[in-house]
């Protein structure tokens, strides 16, 4: 499941900031994790983990396997190898809790997108928001008399921001997938789906819906609502 290399993200367990830390894995043993420092996600400075502290880790899914896998973990200690490390609990694949690709199909979100041509004769570019979201696509609203061309791929910049604060500015080769006429006044919008994404960016997606989830259901409403 886990191998050298892979990105994990720890949140603390008491976390009134919204704060997340990335590290890389250097090594596992059993049952036991060494990582790199971990940096803060939103500052990107190096943070210093207590001994004992406990955090709720997360990463993603090899290959077609998209999903994202939580786990429950606290530092043991420190070590210095090749550069120095430091230890986390592991409980092990059999106790990893796993939230399914299906979960983020899509979420309703109005967040800021860039859109360019390729060629500058197929349009001009425009700044608007979107519908909704999710790792394979997006919906966006076209401004007045906006079109896109159906057979050209072009590009989107998104911004996202998660609930750490932290913002994404993600650059997505995009295309047409369909157009969604406008209901009761409402403008049009355009369904597209993102080409060649790549794992970095749709990990980034996935954390930025399952964040709009956690929010929303904070709010006592359910995602889509």
């Amino acid at each position: 499941m886990l191998k050298i290399g892979d990105s994990i993200t720890l949140e603390p367990m008491v976390n009134v900031d919204g704060e997340t830390y990335r590290c890389k894995l250097v090594e596992i043993k059993n049952d036991r994790l060494y990582i790199d420092y971990p940096v803060n996600a939103k500052t990107g400075k190096s943070v210093f983990l207590m001994n004992g502290s406990v955090y709720r880790g997360s990463f993603l899914g090899q290959g077609k396997d998209s999903s994202i896998y939580l786990f429950d973990t606290y530092v043991i200690g420190r070590e210095k190898q090749n550069i120095p490390v430091i230890v986390l609990s592991y409980p092990g694949e059999d106790h990893l809790t796993r939230i399914q690709r299906r979960q983020f199909v899509r979420v309703d979100t109005y967040t800021d997108v860039a859109i360019h041509p390729r060629n500058s004769s197929d349009f001009k570019p425009f700044v608007s928001t979107t519908k909704d979201i999710s790792a394979g696509g997006a919906s966006i609203i076209l401004l007045e008399n906006q079109t896109l061309p159906q057979e050209k791929e072009f590009d989107t910049v998104f911004v996202l921001q998660m609930l750490s604060g932290e913002y994404h500015y993600l650059s997505l080769s995009s295309k047409v997938i369909r157009v969604i006429d406008g209901k009761k006044g409402e403008r049009k919008k355009v369904s597209i789906e993102f080409i060649n994404i790549g794992e970095n960016e749709r990990q980034i997606i996935f954390k930025y819906c399952f964040d709009q989830q956690l929010s929303l259901r904070k709010k006592g409403l359910s995602p889509n609502e």
